[in-house]
């Protein structure tokens, strides 16, 4: 299950998903490994469209059309990496966990709630 944390400053909550990242970076590491050129260029082009997106939301000029276009090029360039690795599974939670995750970020953002009300005020 995955464990709410207040971040080290205590001003938001954490949830640490690094366990569910490394698995992941292991598969990409092993499909590089088995074929590093195909992998390679799977990887180059998705930088590519990476770079084009973040140009275009940034862009002054850009049209909401050409966003749209950059979004769905990166789309496609990391749904092909991802068909390269192992299918990957999300976390899936029974009903009884997801209502103790629940609880857990809602008694931690409580927390904090709590320790930066301003003086005299009331939280609902």
């Amino acid at each position: 299950m995955i464990r709410p944390q207040l971040t080290a400053d205590g001003t938001a909550v954490r949830l640490p998903l690094a366990e569910h990242v490394d698995p992941l970076l292991d598969d990409l590491a092993l499909a590089y490994a088995e074929d590093p050129d195909a992998l390679g260029r799977l990887l180059a082009a998705h930088a590519a469209s990476v770079v084009r997106l973040d140009f275009a939301m940034c862009s002054e000029d850009a049209t909401d059309y050409g966003r749209a276009m950059r979004a769905a090029e990166a789309d496609g360039t990391r749904e092909a990496l991802l068909d390269e690795l192992p299918p990957q599974v999300d976390p899936q939670f029974a009903p009884d966990d997801a209502i103790t995750l629940a609880g857990r970020i809602t008694r931690a953002a409580a927390h904090i709630r709590h320790r930066t009300a301003p003086e005299g005020t009331t939280r609902p």
